[in-house]
């Protein structure tokens, strides 16, 4: 079994959940939020994936409520995020508000 079988196989025993974001869902998420054919960096990209890992890590900490490591990181992506749209928000507000509504950040 390679390593790829044996991550598949942890997954399912996780319950379904795949606990990172695979390849094609991170490109799928660059493609929609680059702003050029070549980016991959900009703010609006880092807040889109950090967002998609944050709602991935909160569903399996609905389902492993005692998984205290996970929540840690959990945190710590909502931090990143937060300090990510405060620079945006600084640099250039118009793309902050953009990015928000996009995502659906606030209510």
């Amino acid at each position: 079994m390679n390593s790829d079988q044996f991550l598949v196989k942890a997954n399912m025993k996780i319950g379904g959940i795949t606990m990172a974001l695979t390849k094609e869902k991170k490109e799928e998420i660059v493609k929609k939020y680059a702003r050029g054919e070549k980016d991959t960096g900009s703010a609006e990209v880092q807040i889109a994936i950090l967002t998609e890992e944050i709602k991935e890590l909160t569903e399996h900490l609905k389902v492993h409520i005692h998984d205290h490591h996970s929540r840690r990181g959990l945190l710590k992506k909502v931090g990143q995020r937060r300090s990510m749209l405060n620079y945006l928000a600084k640099k250039d507000v118009q793309r902050y508000r953009e990015v928000v509504k996009s995502l659906g950040l606030r209510k």
